[in-house]
């Protein structure tokens, strides 16, 4: 007979890592158990469901940081500026420029206040280790349009961050979005009445990278991003990932469970994502489909609740 135990939500609280800190600048001890889960990875990819929230944004700052820190990763991607990524780079090499301003005409999710943190966090961290610099990688070294095809689009975006690899020998923190990043060939992104299938980006690295490569999926259960986000509706992964009872924790989905848990993690699942044409009245209308948590991620590190990033202008 089997246990409710051994029920998903169950294993999740008892095998998850719990984030107790919210503070991009405190403690790294609760994400130590990231460094079980990365190994010798050359590139981590993050992949937020959501980009415009405070909560999603300052774990991935935080888990930044402890790479960089403790693992030695030395590049960080952030997806969809080449242009700004050139000027943020001068930024933190050099200190020549404004990083507010750079931000403020970038891209429209670029334009945050926890995104700025990360770059003068780095630009601190520079200047305390001038020989052995983080940088921000634009690995064209100029700006390449993208085309106009989106299968297109998902392979230059695998190909700018391998080749920024090749030639810097860095080992890459790539932030951006769960579309791109979910390692999947056949995934489907609902965005309302429109459906998009492609390879992902994220198949592209774990062809090139294999097990060198660790994808991290960011979710959240509720909250409000750029608008209010309800609890999700039945069937998301996240209603599952809510039911742990836990604020927030990072879970290695490559940790032993019973045989339900590797059912659910392995069988066909939706998880919400909310890209620039998000509708609140139409919730269920946007989300990730077409593969399975297991595919798409290695590591989930999910929030509970989340609050809207903190805007900026110049």
């Amino acid at each position: 007979m089997t246990s409710t135990l051994d029920a998903p939500a169950p294993w999740i609280g008892r095998t998850a890592h719990p984030v107790v800190t919210r503070d991009p600048e405190g403690s790294l001890d609760d994400l130590a158990p990231l460094r079980d889960m990365v190994g010798d990875a050359t590139l981590v990819t993050l992949g937020a469901s959501a980009r415009g929230t405070h909560e999603l944004s300052v774990l991935s700052h935080r888990m930044l940081r402890f790479l960089v820190e403790d693992l030695g990763f030395r590049s960080l991607v952030v997806e969809g500026d080449d242009e700004t990524s050139l000027a943020l780079d001068e930024y933190v090499r050099t200190g020549t420029g404004d990083p507010r301003a750079l931000l403020a005409g970038a891209r429209s999710f670029w334009r945050t206040g926890e995104l700025l943190d990360v770059v003068r966090w780095i630009r601190r961290r520079n200047e305390g280790h001038p020989g052995d610099p983080v940088r921000i990688a634009n690995p064209a070294g100029d700006v390449v349009p993208l085309p106009g095809d989106l299968g297109e689009i998902e392979r230059l975006l695998a190909d700018n961050a391998i080749r920024w690899h090749e030639r810097t020998g860095h080992r890459i923190v790539y932030w951006g979005g769960m579309a791109h990043l979910a390692v999947s060939g056949t995934r489907t992104i609902s965005a309302g009445t429109e459906l998009f299938v492609h390879r992902s980006a994220g198949s592209y690295f774990r062809e090139y990278f294999g097990s060198h490569h660790v994808s991290v999926g960011l979710t959240f259960h509720h909250g409000t991003a750029s608008h209010p986000n309800p609890v999700p509706p039945t069937g998301y992964a996240e209603t599952v990932l809510g039911d742990a009872g836990l604020n927030a924790y990072l879970l290695d989905l490559r940790a032993p469970g019973p045989a339900p848990v590797r059912a659910w993690l392995n069988s066909p699942a939706k998880t919400r994502l909310l890209g620039p044409g998000y509708d609140p009245r139409d919730d269920a209308a946007h989300h990730l489909s077409g593969g399975s948590l297991a595919e798409w991620f290695d590591v989930v590190a999910h929030s509970q609740e989340v609050t809207a990033a903190h805007p900026i202008d110049a």
